[in-house]
């Protein structure tokens, strides 16, 4: 191939973008050719719809299978154009005035024949500069496709991060709000607690989420470190051979190293601050031997619509408990006054209780009326456990408890309150309302 057609072949397979031989080249709906490494920084900047780089036509299709003719046809071209390079002083041997033809594996080094044929290289593994080459870029592919799919996953994280950060702050505000409704209830003497309690709130609150706020800036930061490792990884894909052999087993360690330094994501919890003489007061109000009715489920619905013992959180799979669920409620329900009870949790990781207004049980399921339930859920998800309310549905950003449970109706004032009874402290008391029925003692145990 003479020198103009070699030139015309190598422009016919240059990436527009980068300018070079295309690098895992792709091709687009609109017929286009690119690298993949460009067009994925390309449109990740750009805005949606994507466009092509060239004739701005539409593209549809988010992904694309490597055009593997053009891959071959820019392995040819790279493999011309090195062999015009041979003729370099830097290609040719001092020693036997040969073109260094040969990379040696084992010594990172470029031989001549001769060279080849020495001892100290006779045992080593070699292939031809080109074939080596080839192969170290496909490693970087690889690599780069990796630190892609990774920042990728990274992104989902971070949305996942700035919408807990807004969720948290939406929990302090309202938990201010139940906090000052508990203490309105208790005697004049705890004001000064209060606003202690307020206050310890806002510096563990203000700590969180600065947390949290942290946690979104270093996963930000390091989205960006991987684009730009991505970019130098990609670069030194279209450096010359000799510099892409030597330094490529440096940029794979710094690729290696700033993989182990992922970040991890912040579970914001709140501390259980204790309220003092809460347990005695609420003692007044105690009643035993709530619960009369003992049956086991599978299934539990809520007002026939959905499972309610089931995972519904952010990031966890939808599935029954599976294990039986030993249920409980009690003969009467409430209509008037104030009542407590302590319920124990303590041999179960998931658990549902609180108040219900009606209860239907069939063979191995329950039915529960949606409209004036009140309950507490702990469910497990992942490696966590959740804590929540059904009314509203919320997320509790307070440590789990690990014992005994107390229940506070107030059925006039229209408000159930639940509290950690070791750590004598509140975990959620729902909003005043009126009560139009009378309401049923619950609890919900899996079996261990």
């Amino acid at each position: 191939m003479d020198s103009d057609t070699l030139q015309v072949f190598q422009s016919e397979l240059t990436c527009s973008i980068c300018m070079n031989c295309f690098l895992d080249p792709i091709t687009i709906d609109c017929g286009h050719s690119f690298c993949r490494p460009c067009l994925s920084l390309c449109w990740e900047e750009g805005q949606t719809p994507r466009s092509c780089p060239e004739c701005r036509g539409i593209s549809v299709r988010p992904n694309f299978q490597t055009n593997i003719v053009l891959k071959r046809l820019s392995s040819l071209a790279r493999q011309a154009r090195a062999a015009q390079d041979h003729s370099s002083e830097e290609q040719i041997c001092v020693t036997h005035q040969e073109t260094k033809g040969l990379f040696c594996e084992a010594d990172q080094t470029l031989l001549c024949g001769p060279r080849f044929e020495c001892p100290e290289h006779a045992a080593h593994s070699h292939s031809p500069i080109y074939r080596a080459a080839e192969e170290s870029r496909e490693k970087l592919l690889k690599r780069m496709s990796s630190l892609w799919k990774m920042r990728e996953e990274l992104q989902i994280s971070l949305n996942q991060e700035a919408s807990t950060t807004q969720s948290f702050e939406d929990y302090v505000a309202l938990r201010k709000v139940m906090i000052k409704l508990e203490y309105q209830r208790m005697l004049l003497l705890l004001r000064e607690e209060e606003q202690l309690h307020l206050e310890a709130l806002e510096r563990e609150a203000k700590e969180i989420c600065e947390q949290l706020k942290g946690s979104v800036f270093r996963m930000t930061q390091y989205r960006e470190s991987l684009k730009e490792m991505y970019r130098e990884l990609m670069e030194m894909c279209h450096k010359p051979d000799t510099e892409l052999l030597q330094g490529l087993e440096n940029v794979l360690e710094m690729t290696d190293l700033s993989q182990m330094q992922k970040p991890q994501p912040v579970n914001p919890e709140l501390p259980s601050w204790p309220v003092s003489g809460f347990l005695h007061m609420l003692n007044n109000f105690r009643v035993n031997n709530v619960l009369s009715w003992t049956t086991t489920v599978h299934h539990a619905i809520l007002d026939d619509a959905s499972v309610l013992f089931e995972d519904d959180h952010p990031g966890a799979s939808r599935q029954p408990w599976g294990r039986a669920c030993a249920v409980s409620w009690g003969a009467r329900g409430f209509t008037s006054g104030r009542h407590y009870w302590e319920l124990d949790v303590a041999l179960s990781s998931n658990w549902v209780l609180g108040v219900c207004k009606s209860i239907f049980t069939r063979d191995t399921s329950i039915s529960i009326g949606a409209e004036e339930a009140f309950f507490l859920c702990s469910t497990k998800v992942n490696s966590q456990y959740i804590l929540s309310t059904t009314s509203p549905p919320l997320v509790q950003f307070v440590k789990r408890p690990l014992g005994r449970i107390g229940v506070f109706l107030d059925y006039d004032n229209g408000t159930v309150s639940f509290y950690d009874v070791y750590r004598s402290s509140l975990i959620y008391s729902s909003l005043p309302s009126a009560f139009s029925s009378p309401l049923i003692p619950f609890l919900c145990l899996q079996s261990p």
